[in-house]
């Protein structure tokens, strides 16, 4: 007789979420044993910067990624910040990845300090995936001194769910036959990927619990939240049919900068969207991408953000053509504040298409 999760439409597979416990802050924490048992943020700094990552103990005061560096220093006035070094995160991220890779080729990284596993089959023939990854965690900080967390389920996004659960350095396991109530006493808010805005539009609409969420009809979500409403209905009742996708399509490349001091005029912001440009041409050239959708990051001095896009009828990589075409975004629209942030990205890449023509320098055609 098939199982009630069965008769759901769960697609039963053994995925590990890993998460590496405030990734940034501890390996700053390993390198500078002065820093073990601190409140630390890696970020630009108190003034102007933003964090990037904090330590658990900062955390303790409210600290948060993408939180003001003024604003955590308020919170945390013992808090210490340390430069980020990207370059040393990705050499550690490496590292772990190497120890997944022991176990499944089936790795799909998130970030520097995520991945899913699928160890529905895996090299060791280890039967439990629980087992598998408590090894990978006890290996991570063997090998490499730092601590994981790990989510353990049936499909990726319970597994995503269940890795928050026993943070940090810790791991939860959702078998089969619990996911269905598992999903029901989970608050709203714990569902992954369902934002703020969603979640305020859901609590106004009497949905506070997943079990709330499954008494709604799919019409009723489709009519509310569009095409989202269906991915609601299917999610509270475990269905999830994304698999691990070890090679990821990239879907954009960006850089961008934070200025010391607000800029109030396009000229300087010119000369700075040049320089994002330069850096945005090497990341492109690196990962051998190329792309169509140029768009503009704008973030004022109060903290508010905008974006202006522009796709082009050809693959662009070159800083030339990505600069005329931002100062074009730059100019669209008159700038309602003094600017902190600038930034450029690339998306409507050549690597999710057939077609890999670039352009990689035009002549323009100017109206006289």
């Amino acid at each position: 007789m098939e199982s009630d999760n069965k008769k759901e439409g769960i697609v039963s597979r053994k995925i590990i979420h890993v998460d590496m416990d405030a990734f940034f802050a501890s390996v700053e924490q390993l390198d500078n044993p002065e820093l073990r048992g601190e409140p630390i943020a890696v970020s630009g700094g108190e003034i102007r910067g933003v964090v990037s990552a904090a330590s658990y103990e900062a955390r303790k005061f409210g600290v948060k990624s993408a939180m003001a560096g003024a604003l955590a220093k308020k919170l945390c006035p013992d808090l210490i910040f340390v430069p980020a070094r990207f370059e040393r995160y990705k050499e550690i991220s490496q590292k772990i990845r190497k120890i997944f890779f022991e176990y499944t080729d089936l790795v799909e990284p998130l970030s520097l300090d995520e991945a899913y596993l699928d160890v529905t089959k895996n090299k060791k023939n280890m039967i439990s995936a629980t087992h598998i990854a408590t090894e990978i965690r006890n290996k991570i900080f063997q090998e490499v001194g730092l601590n994981a967390s790990a989510g353990i389920s049936v499909n990726k996004f319970i597994a995503k769910i269940a890795s928050d659960i026993n943070k940090p350095n810790g791991q939860k396991t959702i078998p089969e036959e619990e996911v269905i109530s598992f999903l029901e006493e989970l608050p709203i808010e714990k569902f992954f990927g369902i934002g703020k805005v969603t979640r305020l539009k859901m609590f106004k609409l009497g949905v506070f619990s997943g079990r709330d969420l499954k008494a709604k009809s799919k019409e009723f979500l489709i009519e509310h939240f569009n095409k989202s409403g269906a991915y609601y209905y299917d999610i509270v009742r475990g269905i999830h049919k994304s698999e691990v996708q070890p090679n990821r399509i990239r879907k954009s490349v960006a850089a961008e900068h934070t200025f010391s001091e607000n800029l109030t005029s396009e000229v300087f912001m010119i000369e700075k969207l040049e320089r994002i440009s330069v850096e945005l041409e090497k990341r492109l050239l690196k990962a051998n991408v190329a792309g169509k959708t140029v768009t503009l990051k704008i973030k004022y001095s109060d903290f508010t953000q905008q974006t202006r896009s522009k796709t082009l009828p050809y693959f662009v990589k070159s800083r030339s053509i990505l600069l005329t075409t931002v100062r074009e975004l730059l100019y669209q629209d008159k700038l309602k504040d003094s600017v902190r942030l600038l930034g450029i990205s690339v998306t409507n890449l050549n690597s999710n298409t057939k077609s890999n023509k670039t352009v990689t320098d035009v002549q323009l055609k100017l109206k006289f």
